[in-house]
């Protein structure tokens, strides 16, 4: 018998006759041959006022079965038009079924892997919910830094050197800093991502240039307190020669990621990613208004995020706000 095989009424009358017999858990998975979680599990969820019976351990599995079947989630008409609407959002299959948990106090409302069956099944597809989903690369893609910037940058400090607290995403006010460009390399997007709560923001720039650079930067980070705003993490791009106003203008310190290595500050790159879900490359972004800008980070904002254990970067990031106010 194998630990994948289906648990059935010989082996649960063999486990209450061995638990009776004060055999203990380990015990009892080396003769059925399972696994000592599988029992413990077993003993636990098919018990009766604590005490573990054959007949109404296979009684109480039996019936759980039953209502499996029964109650899909997904056959509540309330429950799928929230699921759907979400999707149409841009929500993930696993942001729904996090932050539903999260919102009836941690009791599992639906699980993802439903969802994703669901959207892939015939009836999902004949809907087209596989539309709402990001599209999935059969390829691993590699990532690409942006060129060094060729006159170097001056009083660059590598990001090697960058504390390990802040390296850990513990504390609030540590940022990275990166730039999307447009068609023919006009306009540009600066975007900005606190590593904790990763909040997002982009700001349109009239070119990728140091001066227009350091403007948006200081325009951005000078709108914070202090507490808010300790540290930022660049690419080599020109954008970014100018950083030294950071640190005489409001105190920050920056770094510097290694040449040609965007997986050092990968949150914001994803983020930039989901960006382009709504901004496709190859976008003239002289056609693209800071207003339009503003509600898409919004809504990018606003989706539950498991590494926050599914709150929104929105209200994480005003939650730090507050605590460092008050």
């Amino acid at each position: 018998m194998t630990n994948k095989d289906k648990m059935g009424p010989l082996e649960r009358d063999q486990i209450a006759v061995l638990l009776s017999s004060k055999t203990s858990l380990r015990g009892i998975a080396r003769r059925l041959g399972r696994s000592v979680s599988s029992i413990s599990d077993e003993v636990k969820r098919n018990s009766l006022g604590g005490v573990y019976t054959a007949i109404s351990a296979q009684a109480k599995s039996e019936e759980r079965n039953r209502q499996s079947r029964k109650t899909n989630p997904l056959k509540s008409s309330t429950l799928y038009s929230h699921i759907y609407n979400k999707l149409r959002d841009g929500w993930s299959p696993e942001e729904i079924a996090g932050r539903l948990k999260r919102d009836n106090d941690d009791v599992t409302v639906i699980c993802h892997e439903t969802i994703y069956r669901y959207v892939h099944s015939k009836e999902g597809k004949k809907k087209g919910l596989y539309e709402y989903l990001v599209r999935q690369h059969k390829e691993r893609r590699h990532w690409f830094g942006r060129h060094k910037y060729q006159r170097g940058i001056p009083d660059r400090v590598s990001i090697d050197l960058r504390p390990k607290y802040i390296n850990s995403r513990k504390k609030f006010g540590h940022w990275e800093v990166d730039s999307v460009e447009g068609k023919a390399h006009k306009k540009g997007i600066h975007s900005f991502l606190e590593r904790k709560t990763r909040f997002y923001l982009a700001v349109l720039l009239e070119n990728i240039d140091s001066e227009f650079g350091v403007e948006t930067q200081l325009k951005v980070f000078g709108q914070l307190p202090p507490k808010a705003r300790r540290s930022s993490t660049f690419d080599n791009g020109r954008e970014n020669f100018n950083h030294t106003k950071l640190k005489i203008y409001l105190g920050m310190k920056t770094y510097f990621c290694d040449p040609n290595s965007a997986w050092q500050k990968g949150a914001n790159e994803h983020f930039n990613g989901v960006l382009r879900r709504y901004i496709p490359k190859k976008t003239d972004l002289t056609t693209v208004t800071q207003l339009e800008l503003d509600s898409i980070t919004e809504e990018m904002n606003s989706r539950p995020l498991k590494c926050l254990k599914y709150e929104t970067p929105s209200e994480a990031f005003h939650r730090e706000l507050k605590s460092i106010i008050n």
